[in-house]
């Protein structure tokens, strides 16, 4: 009921490298560190739904996903985003390229996007 998308950015060295290796700065939306820690990125479901059949139960379940990728540079946050995409791309497809933005307040940068996942039960 929720898409592999942790274990499969973490097992991406690439991601790793960005967002901290054994204690990997990606997040449910929300659940961040208190004490943040730059570069990071969160991640939450928008959509979800079971494949559902008439003659059997779903076997796979559908979710869209927007993913968050903040830092303290355009070249960094850009960085962490092209390592998601690469980590995310062999087990799902990006169907939005988001919002790009400097935040007001904190000065940091952030870049957004969307990942359909298709996931076997």
């Amino acid at each position: 009921m929720i898409a592999p998308i942790f274990p499969v950015c973490a097992a991406s060295p690439a991601v790793q490298a960005l967002l901290g290796g054994s204690m990997l700065r990606l997040y449910p939306f929300g659940m961040q560190d208190t004490v943040v820690v730059y570069p990071y990125a969160v991640w939450q479901n928008v959509t979800g739904a079971p494949e559902n059949y008439l003659t059997q139960r779903p076997d796979v379940d559908s979710f869209t996903l927007q993913v968050d990728a903040y830092a303290d540079t355009v070249d960094e946050v850009i960085a962490v985003a092209a390592a998601l995409r690469d980590a995310i791309e062999p087990h799902a497809h990006i169907t939005r390229w988001g919002g790009q933005e400097q935040d007001p307040e904190t000065k940091r940068y952030r870049y957004s996007f969307d990942v359909d996942w298709i996931v076997k039960r």
